[in-house]
């Protein structure tokens, strides 16, 4: 499957859909769509991960650069992310750094 990013962003949360394998060859789509992201100061970025089967340590650079661009202010959520993209995220610690969900709750991450 080939990757994928896209983006949308409403009342101050920024959803990221990712898609496919994240590798070194299309990490730097991933950092354009959350220098874009960023560029609009969201107060939440949401990660949708349902659709991304592999994350390589490119990746996991992403995801570092995106914490540090947005800053502690912003809410980070990873939701959906398969078995072998969390064991990345655990391994490295990230998912200290993140609010990990299984599924979009819209309760919790739309309440702002």
């Amino acid at each position: 499957m080939a990757f994928s990013v896209t983006t949308e962003t409403n009342n101050g949360i920024a959803k990221v859909a990712l898609a496919g394998e994240l590798d070194a060859s299309v990490a730097g789509d991933f950092r354009k769509a959350i220098e874009d992201v960023a560029a609009l100061h969201p107060k939440r970025l949401v990660l949708l991960l349902d659709d991304l089967t592999f994350m390589a340590s490119a990746g996991l650079r992403v995801l570092i650069f995106t914490k540090q661009k947005l800053g502690s202010a912003v809410d980070l959520y990873v939701v959906g992310a398969h078995d072998a993209v969390l064991e990345t995220l655990t391994m490295t610690g990230f998912h200290h750094s993140v609010i990990l969900l299984d599924s979009y709750d819209a309760a919790e991450i739309e309440n702002i």
